[in-house]
């Protein structure tokens, strides 16, 4: 029974690297995923899922709304002139929005492992304040708003230099 539960095994791990290869070649392909996958955070997974499930870019007219798609964006809980941000409404495209939170956990390990963040950008501020998970959906958020905006924009990422 072993020898069948180990085979089993086997064949699932050729079915995924077979999966995976393919989604990789796919998104060398496509334009919109290869523009994509030069966010730091976004691979070829995160990317094609993004162009295949997304809505078309005209649904959206800003990065928030295409966040707030995802699941990503903070519930409201306003009143007058009081504004209260919650917890992540969680309430979107699941699938995105967890590789999304994977690829900003990514982006904040390989961080780690380099140092740390550099000193006084929006990162190393979070993290010295906020649970790294907490500013790990925070990124995704951005990475979501950022995605938008190269989808919307047909536009590449581009590392912005400190001054």
């Amino acid at each position: 029974m072993c020898i069948r539960l180990f085979d089993h095994l086997r064949l699932l791990d050729w079915q995924i690297e077979d999966l995976t290869s393919r989604i990789e070649a796919a998104a060398q392909q496509d334009e919109t995923a290869r523009r994509l996958m030069t966010l730091p955070g976004i691979g070829p997974m995160c990317a094609m899922a993004i162009v295949t499930l997304a809505p078309p870019r005209e649904s959206f007219r800003k990065g928030r709304d295409f966040a707030a798609w995802a699941g990503l964006t903070p519930k409201q809980h306003s009143t007058g002139s009081k504004t209260r941000l919650g917890r992540t409404s969680k309430m979107g495209q699941r699938d995105i929005r967890r590789l999304l939170i994977l690829g900003a956990m990514s982006v904040i390990q390989a961080t780690e492992r380099k140092g740390g963040a550099p000193e006084g950008s929006w990162l190393d501020r979070m993290l010295k304040r906020k649970p790294r998970l907490l500013v790990a959906i925070a990124l995704a958020n951005k990475l979501a708003r950022m995605a938008w905006a190269l989808i919307r924009n047909d536009d590449v990422y581009q590392v912005q230099l400190a001054a």
